[in-house]
């Protein structure tokens, strides 16, 4: 069943200061030199595009496991979980500075935990920034069973990640709970037995994209 989701303004509330402020910078500039004011102009172009927020609808399918995020496919492999401590099968998508950042639930159910973990800020297009990035893992339980783990990992230039559910919450697929500045990558852990529905170097929207299929019993 589709809920309502965060309410969508078009544009994200986080971009709210940001785009007031290159918005008031820009017209001041106008007023002083209309033509050096054109840099300006482009950049608040940027912000205003980096920070839509636009709404989504998810597909019918009790298993599905939605796209946390926009971006493109860069893993889907088979390797260890080490937020919940299990073998998994792993997604990553991959976005750059021109995708959506607004992170949304891959699946619905109650979050188990949430960790936050300080580190580095490589290109997060590597594989080795899933593990040595800044990372925030939020481990879910679907209800039937089900252990499903996304991870929000900064990039070379991502500061700052923002997560708004805490443990105990309960959350529906296509849910919007967070926000990652400027580039970054989301890492989504599955049960083995889960089927990809993507291919690596696929470009995937969050929350209408389908990354996989749950299996239909659970064997954790």
């Amino acid at each position: 069943m589709n809920k309502p989701a965060y309410p969508h303004p078009v544009i994200a509330r986080e971009g709210w200061p940001y785009l007031a402020a290159m918005v008031l910078i820009s017209i001041l500039s106008t007023f002083w030199s209309p033509w050096g004011s054109l840099p300006l102009w482009l950049i608040t172009l940027f912000v205003l595009q980096f920070f839509r927020d636009p709404a989504r609808v998810a597909p019918d399918g009790e298993h599905n496991v939605l796209s946390p995020a926009d971006g493109r496919v860069v893993s889907v492999e088979e390797t260890k979980d080490p937020y919940a401590q299990r073998d998994a099968l792993k997604i990553s998508v991959f976005m750059n500075v021109f995708n959506v950042h607004s992170n949304r639930a891959p699946v619905a159910g109650e979050v188990v935990s949430i960790d936050y973990f300080a580190g580095q800020f490589f290109n997060a297009a590597l594989d080795k920034a899933s593990t040595q990035n800044e990372r925030n893992a939020t481990v879910l339980r679907t209800g039937r069973g089900h252990v499903v783990t996304c991870v929000q990992v900064a990039g070379l230039i991502a500061k700052r990640i923002l997560c708004y559910i805490k443990p105990g919450d309960k959350v529906y697929g296509g849910q919007r709970y967070g926000f990652i500045r400027f580039g970054s990558r989301v890492d989504v852990y599955l049960p083995l037995g889960s089927r990809p529905r993507v291919s690596i170097g696929d470009k995937v929207h969050a929350t209408s994209t389908v990354l996989a299929e749950l299996p239909a019993a659970n064997q954790e």
